[in-house]
């Protein structure tokens, strides 16, 4: 079954994201922009450092963003690369982050 456009309006899901963001952002000591980045690598679930790179030119450059999310556990390596067959490293978002993007699912949801 498909939702017309309308439908998904009803829905106010987009009504409250600014406030949970930021909350969000404060417990978690991520800024807007982390998060977000978070959320948009969680929907292409595995992911390079170039894919990070790609998706990072729609944010405020923060050079030392792809150190931090790693050393805080907010993105883990899914694959080592081995210099023979896997070139590079395959990564994820962690259960960590997964739980939190889950979290603020269920709370836009109600």
């Amino acid at each position: 079954m498909r939702l017309a456009a309308s439908d998904i309006r009803e829905l106010n899901l987009l009504k409250h994201y600014r406030i949970i963001r930021k909350w969000a952002c404060r417990n978690n000591d991520l800024n807007d922009a982390d998060l977000e980045l978070l959320i948009y690598l969680d929907c292409i679930e595995f992911f390079t450092k170039k894919d990070f790179e790609m998706g990072v030119y729609s944010y405020s450059w923060d050079n030392r963003r792809w150190n931090r999310l790693l050393k805080q556990d907010w993105i883990k390596v899914w694959r080592h690369r081995n210099r023979t067959t896997q070139k590079y490293h395959i990564y994820k978002v962690s259960f960590k982050g997964k739980q939190l993007i889950s979290r603020i699912y269920r709370i836009m949801l109600g």
